[in-house]
């Protein structure tokens, strides 16, 4: 097999639970060595998708293939994968030598190499010497290191992660996504992520495919999904956006007083634009795209801040700004305070 083959490919994947379809034909190839998050609210299918890779969920119809061979009815013991759940799945009555070499010794591994190989990935998770101690005596973040080496332990091509972060404390998390990008890269293994979590998934990504109700509404990278949306499913549910209602006529797209060159039948429409993409900055006087506001609202967010403004050129609708925080005290802006605003019009989408 080539380097530049597909090493999984879904094909026509659909999945019904009686009336209800929970996958409607997903087709996606994923490279060797990427790492993919599926991401989506609850309920979108991307739980479903990765048991069915995994052979945990059997698909209504459609195929998967995995390093050239068909493995669509193929058990999961007989797939090539490791997993890691939301809730750990560590066995409680064993140690954690144990735990990780669990799938080498049903391999009939000479006992010698398991001790070698679960020596090396505790190591490799940053948890060296914990070997006789039990789950119970671990943290969260400490058990999902643990059931990640238990994972990789087989040496896997496909690691699959159902929302392995969404159980830890925000701190934790963002420690632990770093560490899991870092070891993938390390290791290699081509990896798929399940979350609902939109900065996980911007963080770690080399792609993200965004699901909503069995659909892929788009595949991309993280930076194309966040500055490109495909659809205005994608540029609500990843990131902040302000949507404004909006027409365009004669060439312009309008929305409130305020009018860009925008080519296009005359229509009605949405105005997606995102806060960083309002700019509150000494404005020269031929600057376009510019209009007075005033500060009604101010979130601190630690270095920045969300700033909801109002403006007599938009109302009744209401935008958010994102400022930092150095900025808002260097030009003694407070709630009450105006300020000028200036549009990005090649950031704006239109719907």
């Amino acid at each position: 097999m080539s380097e530049d083959a597909p090493f999984l490919q879904l094909r026509g994947i659909r999945k019904a639970f009686g009336a209800f379809t929970a996958l409607a034909g997903i087709d996606l190839t994923i490279r060797r060595g990427e790492f993919v998050c599926f991401l989506g609210p609850s309920g979108c299918g991307k739980t479903t998708l990765l048991r069915i890779i995994a052979g945990l969920e059997v698909q209504t119809s459609g195929e998967v293939w995995q390093g050239g061979r068909d493995i669509s009815r193929l058990p999961p013991a007989q797939r090539d994968y490791g997993i890691v759940f939301q809730s750990y799945a560590l066995f409680p009555n064993l140690s954690v030598a144990d735990n990780v070499g669990y799938g080498l010794v049903n391999r009939k591994v000479p006992r010698s190499q398991v001790a070698r190989r679960v020596a090396e990935l505790l190591k490799l998770v940053g948890l060296p010497g914990t070997e006789g101690k039990y789950p119970s005596q671990l943290s969260g973040g400490q058990q999902q290191r643990i059931a990640l080496a238990r994972a990789l332990a087989t040496s896997p091509g496909l690691l699959l992660l159902d929302e392995p972060l969404s159980a830890l404390d925000a701190l934790e998390r963002v420690r632990l996504r770093g560490e899991i990008r870092a070891l993938q890269q390390q290791v290699g293994v081509t990896t798929i992520m399940v979350t609902h979590d939109q900065e996980e998934a911007l963080a770690v990504a080399d792609r993200i495919v965004v699901m909503n109700e069995g659909h892929i509404e788009q595949v991309g990278t993280p930076l194309d999904v966040y500055r490109e949306p495909a659809s205005p499913f994608v540029a609500d549910f990843v990131g902040k956006v302000n949507v404004l209602p909006a027409r365009v006529a004669a060439g312009e797209l309008r929305f409130g007083d305020l009018r860009i060159p925008y080519p296009g039948a005359d229509r009605e429409a949405r105005v997606y634009l995102r806060p960083e993409d309002v700019l509150a900055r000494p404005i020269a006087p031929r600057d376009a795209h510019v209009f007075d506001a005033c500060i009604e609202k101010i979130d601190f967010l630690g270095s920045y801040c969300h700033v909801h403004v109002g403006s007599p050129a938009l109302q009744p609708h209401k935008l958010t700004v994102y400022l930092s925080l150095n900025f808002l005290s260097e030009q003694s802006l407070e709630v009450g305070s105006p300020l000028k605003l200036k549009l990005l019009p090649e950031r704006i989408r239109v719907f």
